[in-house]
């Protein structure tokens, strides 16, 4: 999988949209015969339809239509292929697995995640525990640092052995 990931993927220091990579890996992956790859932007790009946005009729009624191209950004696919990540995960645990070439590839397209590192050198520098009942109560100050760069779960166990 490593020798795919250096020909697909994405992150915000290229000079193309998510939007156009997914497209670009496509259109590689069916020149390659790559038919993992391309059945995973597929799938990617089968959730574009649910990226709306809200609108107003003449009449006054409120609606919804698909976003353009345009109109799609980062974040709206990050989120669709974070969802896509988390079903992953559900069936990999089903199945006693840990990672599949679906997952690795589907993570190569998201922003790189805070390592438990990163997380508790934070907390240890930006946290007052002594101003905190318990330590869970941090979880808000660090989520809200990191955002959808960590793992909810992660910062959990995190905080616990901090205790």
């Amino acid at each position: 999988m490593t020798e795919k990931n250096k020909t697909y993927g994405w992150d915000e220091s290229m000079e193309i949209s998510l939007y156009d990579k997914i497209r670009q890996d496509m259109k590689t992956a069916m020149l390659n015969k790559d038919n993992p790859v391309r059945d995973t932007m597929r799938l990617i790009m089968g959730e574009f339809p649910s990226l709306t946005v809200n609108i107003t009729l003449e009449s006054g009624k409120k609606t919804t239509r698909v976003k353009t191209p345009e109109e799609i950004t980062n974040e709206d696919l990050q989120n669709i292929i974070r969802k896509l990540v988390k079903s992953e995960k559900t069936v990999l645990e089903l199945k006693n697995e840990t990672t599949s070439d679906y997952l690795e590839l589907l993570n190569c397209y998201l922003p790189k995640m805070a390592t438990p590192e990163e997380i508790e050198a934070w907390i240890k520098e930006n946290v007052d525990f002594s101003s905190l009942k318990s330590p869970m109560q941090a979880m808000g100050q660090v989520m809200k640092h990191f955002g959808k760069l960590a793992d909810g779960s992660r910062v959990q166990e995190i905080l616990k052995t901090m205790a």
